[in-house]
């Protein structure tokens, strides 16, 4: 059994014994390249997710498939910041994504107009399902801090639309997996002078209701900017409304401990290994072979 919150370096090596299916990231197998896509052009942005796909993918064969939006506060960031976790689940079988959004620094826009590209790429994913591969019944969708907003965005904030959008089409996802997100934009968590008067409206601590995707969140106990009393708040609502949501504390960790890191993996390998588990319990994915009975 993995423990709750902390690895020892024995315990690090012993991931790869408990679980000898888990892929790894060795120097020796080759890297999954992305196939770049244009998900939305608005106002002269070209919008562009990137799609990593299982080594053995087979056209006409629908697969589970993972959103990741990067955080940045909503001003900046990369999406090059998930792209090792994409390229995990990918070798779990899944399509995996990284996509870009507006954010401030790079097209003077505010945290709104990040949760309508989040929800028009949700949209992209389902629309384009048959051309991707995608099984629009399990759409995934993940993210780190703002990009962790956004992802609890997709699920619960109603409106943010882009205008002229097919709505019809569902945003919401089917699971959420959440790196010390962004749940709450009031006075009492982050963001909200970003926000102004739209500042409860966007938080998504606020709009828990009943039949909400199933939650995973990880979030560091010393965290100083997203504070972990937020997320346990949204556990307590989701809880409360009826949902699924399950929360692992990392003590003492602060902001973005969950990153991959070339000389220190332990975080990182901890919460994919925990959010393969999460899928597995909902069927998303297959067991790893040593959870085979």
């Amino acid at each position: 059994m993995i423990p709750k919150c902390r690895y020892t370096s024995l315990s690090l090596w012993l991931l790869f014994f408990v679980f000898p299916g888990l892929p790894s990231f060795s120097q020796e197998q080759p890297a999954i390249r992305p196939e770049e896509k244009v998900y939305k052009q608005i106002n002269g942005v070209v919008l562009k997710a990137y799609v990593y796909y299982p080594p053995d993918y087979r056209q006409g064969k629908k697969y589970p498939v993972i959103l990741f939006f990067f955080g940045g506060g909503w001003n900046s960031g990369k999406v090059s910041q998930f792209q090792q976790h994409s390229q995990y689940f990918a070798r779990r079988g899944m399509i995996a994504v990284t996509a870009d959004y507006r954010v401030a620094s790079r097209h003077q826009t505010t945290p709104l107009q990040a949760v309508a590209d989040a929800k028009s790429c949700v949209r992209w994913l389902r629309q384009e399902a048959e051309s991707l591969g995608v099984d629009t019944g399990r759409v995934i969708v993940s993210g780190g801090s703002a990009g962790g907003h956004l992802a609890a965005a997709t699920a619960t904030l109603p409106g943010f639309d882009e205008p002229g959008e097919a709505t019809t089409v569902s945003a919401r996802p089917n699971a959420l997996i959440l790196f010390n997100p962004v749940v709450n934009t009031s006075a009492s968590g982050y963001g909200a002078e970003k926000l102004g008067a739209q500042a409860i409206a966007a938080s998504p601590v606020h709009h828990i209701t009943k039949n909400l995707p199933p939650t995973l969140i990880f979030h560091g106990t010393a965290d100083t900017t997203v504070p972990y009393e937020n997320v346990q708040e949204f556990q307590a609502k989701m809880l409360a409304a009826g949902n699924r949501c399950e929360l692992t504390p990392f003590e003492d960790q602060g902001h973005g401990f969950f990153n991959y890191k070339e000389q220190n993996q332990e975080n990182y390998l901890k919460t994919v290994v925990l959010a393969d588990k999460f899928l597995v319990s909902l069927g998303f994915v297959d067991p790893l072979p040593a959870e085979h009975k």
